[in-house]
C-alpha cells in the first residue's frame, strides 16, 4: 500500500459522503460565528457577476440556466478558476463539492459557501449502445459493493484522519487493453500524485478492468472532450466524476450511480483580508 498524506484533501475527506460508505462527519459550516460575511451568499447573488466554471460540467450548465446576466468564464480546471478568483478577475466559482473543498483546503483566502445549489449522481459513461461493456461495468461495481472492496476504497480516499492510503494498482495485466478516459484535475476522484494518476475513480476502474481480465490504460484529457472521445471510439469508458444528466444520456449510456454529489459556490474569504 502506498501512503499519501495530503493537506489539501484532509478537510474534504472528513466531510465527504460516498454512496454506500456511510456518513463520515456530517455537514460543517465554512464560516465561524462572528466572522465577516462574503458579498455573495446565495445563488441569486451571482446575477450580474463574473462566475468561473470548469468547461463542460454540470456547474457550467447550472449557471447558464439559473443565473441572469452572468459573465461566464470557462476554465480547464477548478484550480485555474481559483487563481483568477484569488486575483479578483472573477467574483465566484461554481464547482462540485469535493473538488471545491480540496481547492479551499489549499487556499485559506477562499471559502465554500454553506449551501447546495443542486444535487446529482456520478456514473461511468460508455458509448451509446455498448450494452455488453455497460453490463460488465455494472456487474463489477456490484461485486465490489458485495465483497467490501467498494467500502475499502471509500476508507482509502476518505479517511477520517485525512491520511490517504492509495491502494496498489490493479488491472495491470491482461492480453487485451481497455481504455479509461478521465480528467486528472478532480480530487479525490482523479488527480496527479508524482508521476501517477490516482483517485477513487482510478482505483475503481482498475478493479473493473481486473474483473474483466483486461489491462487498464488511463487517457487523461479535458473534461469537455470525454463524450466526443467515447463517440469516436478513442476510449472505451469515461470515469471522471461525471454526472448522469438527462442531456448526456442522449449521447452516452451510464452505469449505476456510485456517488451522490452537489454543486457549491467558492468565493473569497473576507476573514482572510483582516
Amino acid at each position: 500500500m502506498k501512503k499519501f498524506t495530503a493537506v489539501m484533501l484532509s478537510l474534504l475527506m472528513s466531510m465527504a459522503l460516498f454512496a454506500g460508505c456511510g456518513d463520515q462527519s456530517g455537514t460543517q459550516s465554512d464560516s465561524a460565528q462572528g466572522s465577516a460575511a462574503p458579498a455573495i451568499q446565495s445563488g441569486d447573488d451571482l446575477a450580474g457577476k463574473k462566475v468561473g466554471v470548469q468547461g463542460g460540467t454540470t456547474g457550467e450548465t447550472w449557471v447558464q440556466e439559473n443565473v441572469q446576466d452572468v459573465k461566464l468564464n470557462s476554465y480547464n480546471s477548478g484550480m485555474d478558476a481559483a487563481l483568477d478568483l484569488k486575483n479578483g478577475a472573477i467574483d465566484a466559482i461554481v464547482l462540485d463539492e469535493l473538488p471545491a473543498k480540496a481547492i479551499v483546503a489549499q487556499n485559506p483566502d477562499l471559502m465554500v459557501l454553506d449551501l447546495t445549489l443542486t444535487t446529482e449522481e456520478y456514473a461511468i459513461a460508455v458509448k451509446k449502445g455498448n450494452t455488453a461493456l455497460l453490463e460488465s461495468i455494472n456487474a463489477a461495481i456490484a461485486k465490489m459493493k458485495e465483497n467490501g472492496e467498494y467500502d475499502a476504497l471509500c476508507q482509502a480516499f476518505i479517511p477520517a484522519d485525512g491520511n490517504i492510503v492509495i491502494p496498489e494498482a490493479k488491472g495491470t495485466e491482461g492480453s487485451e487493453t481497455i481504455k479509461m478516459g478521465t480528467n486528472a484535475a478532480f480530487p479525490p476522484f482523479e488527480y496527479v500524485e508524482g508521476s501517477d494518476i490516482v483517485g477513487f475513480d482510478i482505483s475503481m476502474s482498475q478493479a473493473i478492468a481486473e474483473d474483466m481480465g483486461k489491462k487498464l490504460e488511463i487517457v487523461d484529457m479535458k473534461f469537455d472532450a470525454l463524450l466526443s472521445a467515447l463517440d469516436a471510439g478513442n476510449i472505451d469508458f469515461a470515469a471522471a466524476g461525471m454526472s448522469a444528466t438527462e442531456e448526456r444520456k442522449q449521447h452516452v449510456d451510464f452505469s449505476e450511480s456510485y456517488y451522490s454529489s452537489a454543486q457549491v459556490i467558492i468565493v473569497q474569504n473576507p476573514d482572510a483580508k483582516k
